[in-house]
Formats: C-alpha cells, sequence, structure tokens
C-alpha cells in the first residue's frame, strides 16, 4: 500500500527539510509538506521526478490549531500518513544574560511544543493504524550545552526533544509505533546563520573527526533509515549524525 510521510520545515531551500523530503520520494513514499511558508515548489517537483504524491499546506507547527487543520489536509489529499519527520525549527545565537522572556518562548513554541504539536496530531492517526514511523531532530547543542550557533534557549528545546522522544517511545510502542531522534552537529544549512564562511567552515572542521563539514543530505539519509521498515527494532534512540563531534 503506498504510504505517506509528513516532513515539517521543508520549505527552506537549504535545509535538511527540503533534503529529507527529496530522499523519502526518491524511496517511494508520498510526501505531506508542513512549513509557515509555501512548499508548492517543492511539492511540484516532488511529483515531477520521482512519479509519488505530494501536497504542502502553510501552518506554524507552534499554533495547535493550525497544526491539527494542516494534518486533516494532508491525510485528504493524501494515502495515510505512516511517517513523520518533525524538522521545523529556528536557531538563537542570543546569549543567555541578554535573553529576552519573547525569544526564550519564540524558540521553545517553536524547536519543542511545535514537535508535541504535530506529534500528537499525527501519532492519533497512527494509533488507527497500528503503525507509525516518528523521528524528530534534536541536536548536538542539547548534549553539550551549545557550542556550534545557537545558544541557551536552542539548547533547552532540543534536550526536550530527546526526553519527548524517550517518553514517547514507551507510550507509542505498544501501538506499533517507534519514535527517535537525530542530533546533528555542524550542517551546511541557514539555521547556522547563513553560509559558512571558510575561515568558519574550517573553525567547526577542527572540532571534528572527519574532515568536513555535514550537509543536509547527510542528515536526511539518516532520517530515512530510522522511518524505513528496516528500522522495526530501534526505538526510544538519538542518533547523532555530527562527525563525530559529541562522543558519549
Amino acid at each position: 500500500m503506498s504510504l505517506t510521510a509528513v516532513v515539517t520545515g521543508a520549505a527552506s531551500p537549504r535545509g535538511i527539510g527540503r533534503a529529507t523530503a527529496l530522499v523519502l520520494a526518491e524511496q517511494g513514499w508520498n510526501i505531506g509538506i508542513l512549513d509557515i511558508e509555501s512548499g508548492r515548489a517543492l511539492a511540484q517537483e516532488i511529483t515531477e521526478k520521482h512519479n509519488v504524491k505530494a501536497h504542502a499546506v502553510v501552518a506554524d507547527v507552534a499554533n495547535e490549531s493550525q497544526v491539527r487543520a494542516a494534518i486533516d489536509d494532508l491525510e485528504a489529499a493524501l494515502p495515510p500518513i505512516a511517517a513523520l519527520a518533525n524538522l521545523a525549527g529556528v536557531s538563537s545565537p542570543v546569549p543567555y544574560l541578554e535573553l529576552t522572556s519573547e525569544e526564550w518562548h519564540r524558540v521553545i513554541n517553536i524547536n519543542l511544543n511545535g514537535v508535541h504539536y504535530v506529534t500528537r496530531r499525527v501519532a492519533e492517526s497512527m494509533v488507527r493504524h497500528h503503525y507509525g514511523r516518528i523521528v524528530s531532530v534534536s541536536s548536538t547543542s542539547a548534549q553539550r550545552g551549545g557550542g556550534t550557533y545557537s545558544k541557551t534557549p536552542y539548547s533547552v528545546a532540543k534536550a526536550g526533544v530527546i526526553g519527548l522522544t524517550r517518553a514517547l517511545a514507551r507510550e507509542l510502542g505498544p501501538y506499533g509505533i517507534t519514535v527517535n531522534a537525530i542530533a546533528p552537529g555542524p550542517i551546511d544549512t541557514d539555521i547556522m546563520g547563513g553560509p559558512l564562511t571558510p575561515d568558519r567552515r574550517q573553525s567547526m572542521i577542527n572540532d571534528l573527526l572527519v574532515d568536513r563539514v555535514g550537509t543536509p543530505h547527510d542528515v536526511a539519509s539518516a532520517i530515512a533509515y530510522l522511518l524505513s521498515a528496516q528500522s522495526t527494532y530501534i526505538t526510544g534512540q538519538t542518533l547523532n549524525v555530527d562527525g563525530g563531534l559529541y562522543m558519549h
């Protein structure tokens, strides 16, 4: 049966979300795109290149009512949702002592509450089908207390994603649903504060065990594996895709 993977945050032209949507489409998934910006161009590209269905909806993941309406829309337009990649997120390089309450809530609402809102609505459908794969993007910042680009609220939100992943793995496992997280290290995307200068790129490489900064495709490939049928026995885990930046 043809199934659908929902990808949040896929509209950014240099993001992990776009790369993930394209990798999943290449593997035969129908793609639901949920982003605060229009993903229609990506949906059209996917349909034309990969001979699968794709549908894009505009919604703010930090707004629960918008999320629920968006998933309703995707379910009406596409085959059953069997996979979810929570990739929508924002960075925040503001030092803690300069942090406003507005910035704190903005980052937490998008990076943590948004994951909860989308997951909760999609999980309701997965439970009915007794099958599902959920992957959310955390960060090595959650494990290291920052250190790449973003600072405290980002690290806190991404640590919350790991906690949410473990709790949901316990609760949803009996329904045939696996829940995992990915923790990227330095990845060349706009969330790192724009394109990397040669000096900044080299500074990041100096902290790694491989001689390059990661690409969106590196992360997308790991997400695709955790959303696949081959990952049945993996749940509650956080997979670091970080070039060796953080080793337990």
